[in-house]
C-alpha cells in the first residue's frame, strides 16, 4: 500500500490538476500563501513548500511583491546543431576582436545584452558591505601578513571544504588554492601544466576568455564539437587525443558558456577516464554549477576523478559579486605546481575578502540566496527565450541552457551576426558575435545574449529591435506585441 501523500505534496497536486483542467489559466494570479493557508488550515511553510514543487515542475513562477502566477506555455523552437570542428589545432587571434565588442556593450545607454554580468539588484550587496566593515573591524590583523606565504584564509578553506559535499566530495583542504577570479584559476593551471605552442583541447562552440588565455599563453586550440544539450562528445574528444599531441583539455561540464549544456555524469565519469589514461590534465571551470536551472546541484568532472588528474577551478563572480574578485581551484596532484604559479604571478588574495567570504558562507546564507538567484536567472532565460521566438527570423534555433543564465540563438545561414555588430551598436544594441567563440571562426550566423538582467520592458524592446535588424520584420514584432 503506497503511503499518504504529504500535506504540502497533496496542495501542490490539487493546484496542478486546476492548472491541467483550465481553472487556473496561464499568467493568472494564484491565491495568495496567507490565504491559502487560512482557508486549507495548513501553516504558511506548508503552503511555501507547495508552491516551490510546482515551481521545480515548472507550472508557477514567483514574482517578486506579486505572489505567485501560473506560468504561460513557452513557444518551442527548435534548438542548434552541433557541428563538425576542424580536424587540426590551430592558433588564437580573438582578443582585440572581444574588447571592442566588449567595451562597446558597456557603453552607457547601450542595451546590456553582451557580457554575461548579473545585475546588482539580485546581489547580496549590502550584506557584503556589512561584513566587510565587521570583518576589518575584528580581524586588524589580517592586513599585518606576509603577501607570499600562507595566503590561503583556513576559514575559508575549511567552507570550501564543505560545500564540495555537494560537488561529489568532500574535496582534500590541501588541493585548494585561493585565487583572485576563476579566470586567474584558469590561468594557472594553464601555466602550470602547458607551454608554449602545444595544443589544449576545448569546446566548440568555446568561453571566449578561455579562448584569449590560449592566445595569451602562445597556445593552440583544438575544438571538440559539443551536444547543445549534454557538452563536449567524449567520442570526438578520444578520436582526437589518440596519436597524442593535446597537452591539457578545458571545458565546462555544467552550464558550458555559450551553450547552457550540462554534461550528464555517465559522460563525465569516461571523460575522467579517458584523460587520465592518456596523461592529459583537465581543467575545468564550474563557475556555473551553483546556478543550475534544474532540481540538483550537478556533480563537476572532478567528483569522478580518480588520480588527481582534473583541476577544478570557480569563483563567486556570478552569483555574489563579479567585484569581489575571489575564487579557488582545487588542483589534485597539480597543487604544487598551480600553487607556484600563484606566487609568481600574484601572490596572495585579499586576505579581508577571503574572510568576508568564509563568513559569509559560513552563515548559511549563500544557500537562501542561491535558490532565490537560480528562480530569477531560470525566469529571465524563459522570457528571454520567449522574446526571440517573438521577434527573430522564423528559422531561428535557440539553445534551451540546464544551467547558467546566458542564451545561445543560431540564425539562418545567410545572416552574418559579425557584419551586424556595427548596424547594432548604432542602435544602442549590443551581443556577442557567434565567431568568437571559435578560433576557427566557425558559427558566424550565431550569437550570444546575457540574460542576467530583470526582462524589463526595455530589455523586451531591444530584443524586438534587434530582431528588425536580423530580418525578423515589422510583422514578427506587431505579431509578438499582440
Amino acid at each position: 500500500m503506497s503511503a499518504e501523500p504529504l500535506r504540502y505534496e497533496k496542495l501542490a497536486g490539487e493546484l496542478a490538476g486546476l492548472i491541467a483542467g483550465g481553472v487556473l489559466n496561464q499568467g493568472e494570479r494564484l491565491p495568495s500563501v496567507r490565504r491559502l493557508a487560512q482557508e486549507r488550515r495548513l501553516s504558511v511553510s506548508t503552503v511555501v513548500q507547495a508552491m516551490r514543487q510546482l515551481e521545480e515542475r515548472g507550472l508557477v513562477e514567483a514574482r517578486p511583491q506579486s505572489g505567485y502566477f501560473v506560468r504561460p506555455a513557452q513557444m518551442q523552437r527548435s534548438e542548434p546543431q552541433a557541428r563538425s570542428t576542424p580536424d587540426s589545432p590551430m592558433p588564437v587571434d580573438i582578443s582585440e576582436r572581444l574588447v571592442h565588442v566588449l567595451e562597446a556593450g558597456a557603453r552607457p545607454g547601450v542595451a546590456p545584452l553582451s557580457a554575461a554580468l548579473p545585475a546588482n539588484e539580485l546581489l547580496p550587496i549590502a550584506a557584503l558591505h556589512r561584513l566587510y566593515a565587521g570583518v576589518a573591524r575584528r580581524h586588524p590583523h589580517l592586513l599585518e601578513s606576509g603577501s607570499h606565504v600562507h595566503m590561503d584564509q583556513p576559514a575559508l578553506v575549511r567552507q570550501l571544504v564543505r560545500r564540495s559535499l555537494a560537488w561529489g566530495g568532500p574535496l582534500p583542504a590541501e588541493e585548494f588554492i585561493i585565487v583572485n577570479s576563476c579566470t586567474e584559476a584558469l590561468n594557472l593551471c594553464l601555466r602550470a601544466v602547458t607551454r608554449p605552442g602545444d595544443t589544449v583541447a576545448v569546446e566548440s562552440p568555446a568561453y571566449y576568455l578561455m579562448l584569449q588565455l590560449l592566445e595569451t599563453l602562445g597556445l593552440k586550440a583544438l575544438e571538440i564539437p559539443c551536444d547543445p544539450r549534454t557538452g563536449m562528445s567524449v567520442e570526438a574528444l578520444e578520436l582526437a587525443t589518440r596519436n597524442g599531441g593535446v597537452a591539457a583539455c578545458l571545458l565546462v561540464a555544467n552550464g558550458s558558456n555559450p551553450l547552457g549544456s550540462l554534461m550528464p555524469d555517465d559522460k563525465k565519469r569516461r571523460l575522467a577516464t579517458l584523460t587520465a589514461a592518456r596523461g592529459i590534465p583537465v581543467i575545468e571551470d564550474d563557475i556555473y554549477g551553483d546556478l543550475h536551472l534544474g532540481n540538483d546541484r550537478p556533480w563537476p568532472v572532478k567528483a569522478f576523478d580518480k588520480t588527481g588528474n582534473v583541476m577544478l577551478c570557480s569563483s563567486f563572480s556570478k552569483c555574489l559579486s563579479p567585484s569581489l574578485r575571489i575564487g579557488f581551484v582545487a588542483a589534485g596532484r597539480h597543487r604544487r605546481a598551480v600553487a607556484l604559479q600563484k606566487t609568481i604571478t600574484s601572490g596572495g588574495t585579499n586576505p579581508l575578502t577571503q574572510m568576508v567570504l568564509a563568513e559569509y558562507l559560513e552563515s548559511g546564507a549563500v544557500d537562501r540566496h542561491l535558490r532565490q538567484l537560480r528562480r530569477c536567472y531560470r525566469l529571465q532565460v524563459e522570457a528571454m527565450q520567449a522574446a526571440v521566438s517573438r521577434y527573430f527570423p522564423a528559422a531561428t534555433r535557440i539553445a534551451q541552457p540546464q544551467a547558467g543564465y546566458v542564451l545561445w540563438i543560431e540564425l539562418p545561414e545567410h545572416i552574418d551576426t559579425t557584419q551586424l555588430h556595427a548596424k547594432a551598436l548604432r542602435e544602442r544594441l549590443s551581443y556577442v558575435p557567434g565567431e568568437l567563440f571559435s578560433p576557427s571562426g566557425m558559427y558566424r550566423n550565431c550569437l550570444r545574449l546575457n540574460c542576467g538582467n530583470p526582462h524589463t520592458p526595455e530589455i523586451d524592446d531591444a530584443i524586438r529591435r534587434l530582431g528588425l535588424i536580423f530580418g525578423g520584420g515589422e510583422a514578427v514584432a506587431e505579431a509578438g506585441r499582440g
